[in-house]
């Protein structure tokens, strides 16, 4: 059974990452959908409620775990017995940075494979931290995110125009 891991931040998860999540299940029998904790961002919603939204939005979905995970990547991959890592590649901006944290994975555990996958031409311009803003400012996210993530960035929109 192949077994890879899909981390992020999903703050939150968009249209764009569940289009590398169906394209991951085509190659790995299970995907682990690992949300870190991004101690270095300011994240909207906490690990708890990305965990909870990503498990909403892939219910349906077979060979899907989503966990939260805080420390070094490699380790995770490790401990839930995964053999990849799938990461995403929007545009030729992301390759530097993904290129280099491959590289160092692959020092770190030379027996962990990093995959790189582009998403459909529809969703190479997502952004979580765009579509957050656009939803927060009053523009339509309806695009960008699965339904039920869009109601819980109009309630945070809600949330900051009453505080």
């Amino acid at each position: 059974m192949t077994k890879a891991l899909y981390p992020g931040t999903f703050d939150p998860i968009t249209n764009g990452h569940l289009d590398l999540v169906h394209r991951a299940l085509r190659l790995f029998d299970e995907v682990i959908v690992s949300v870190g904790t991004a101690r270095d961002k300011d994240p909207m919603f906490t690990v708890e409620e990305r965990v909870e939204m990503i498990r909403e939005v892939t219910a349906e979905l077979e060979g899907i775990t989503v966990e939260a995970f805080n420390g070094l990547l490699v380790d995770e991959v490790r401990r839930c017995g995964a053999t990849s890592i799938v990461r995403g590649l929007r545009a030729v901006s992301d390759f530097e940075y993904e290129f280099q944290m491959a590289l160092m994975n692959r020092h770190l555990a030379p027996e962990v494979e990093t995959v790189f996958l582009m998403p459909n031409k529809n969703y190479s311009y997502l952004d979580s931290t765009v579509v957050k803003e656009v939803a927060l400012l009053g523009g339509d996210a309806s695009g960008f995110v699965p339904p039920a993530v869009l109601e819980r960035l109009l309630e945070r929109r809600r949330a900051r125009r009453n505080s």
